[in-house]
């Protein structure tokens, strides 16, 4: 059985010293997905004129506001989706179980 390791690594984000972590290894990818994502979003809000009156952490708090917003909608997203799929398999089982059923003449 193949377990799933534990690894260390380090991300950096912003301008931030390295934050060290202990992951599974299978999550290392999603990691540096969201610490590439996070600096890319910071390196254009940063450089953006719109907020040039914005401290860094003004910006990182923003930042993080986004991230969290895309993260509770898709959140929501995925519970409607499982509402209605809730809804869907319950109206197949139902006529399934028409269709099963003898019929009264």
């Amino acid at each position: 059985m193949d377990t799933d390791r534990i690894i260390n690594i380090s991300i950096r984000i912003a301008d931030q010293p390295r934050i060290y972590l202990r992951i599974p290894h299978s999550q290392e990818e999603t990691v540096r997905r969201a610490e590439a994502n996070i600096n890319e979003l910071w390196r254009n809000w940063s450089a953006m004129e719109e907020f040039s009156d914005k401290s860094p952490t003004e910006i990182m708090a923003m930042v993080t506001f986004r991230f969290a917003q895309l993260y509770y909608s898709n959140l929501d997203a995925t519970q409607q989706l499982d509402r209605t799929l809730a809804g869907l398999e319950s109206e197949f089982d139902s006529l399934l179980l028409d269709d099963i059923r003898p019929q009264k003449d």
